[in-house]
């Protein structure tokens, strides 16, 4: 009996436990109703707003993208989920999912929001047309930082799309939205 694993199956299990987690950490984010979706988006911009400088790119946003909670789980294999709705206005105009995939040293489960800022009515517009929206492929997302200060530095950011990783204390630091996609998801109000 050898107890040298194969890449098959270490893939094989990473996937399955990237699974069982998603599913047992984040049972609301599939299928949640409209109303339970526009309530924790309202949560995650209430939290947004707390960060130093982030008002000033919602009063710029021709449109805003949130999903308040993305669960990422992983054993070597990652993936991610997570619901949410775009806001123009200030009132929700569609819903979408996030999606994405990654392969590399990881393991354990982690939860975030994503907030994506279009600052220009013609960013928007293509993202609305699309059908599911790649970032780094049908379009790119600048990751924004905090600075020094744990501020949002809003004096060099001209980007038409603008992209928010936080948590619970704040802008989480060393993440990407590259690979993630955005997918329209048929929900009535």
């Amino acid at each position: 009996m050898s107890y040298i694993i194969s890449t098959r199956r270490l893939l094989g299990l990473g996937l399955l436990f990237t699974a069982l987690i998603t599913l047992f950490l984040a049972p609301s984010s599939y299928a949640a109703s409209v109303a339970e979706i526009d309530r924790e988006i309202d949560r995650a911009l209430d939290d947004f707003r707390k960060i130093d400088g982030a008002d000033a790119f919602l009063r710029i946003a021709k449109g805003v993208l949130v999903f308040p909670k993305v669960y990422k789980a992983g054993v070597g294999v990652g993936g991610e989920y997570g619901e949410g709705a775009l806001r123009v206005g200030g009132k929700t105009v569609d819903y979408y999912s996030t999606a994405a995939a990654s392969v590399g040293f990881q393991l354990g489960a982690q939860a975030k929001s994503i907030v994506v800022i279009f600052t220009e009515e013609s960013a928007l517009k293509k993202f609305r047309k699309s059908e599911g929206w790649k970032v780094g492929v049908d379009g790119s997302v600048a990751l924004v930082d905090i600075g020094v200060g744990k501020a949002v530095d809003t004096t060099n950011i001209k980007d038409p799309v603008l992209g928010f990783i936080f948590g619970q204390k704040g802008l989480m630091y060393n993440l990407t939205l590259e690979g993630s996609k955005f997918t329209k998801l048929d929900k009535k109000k």
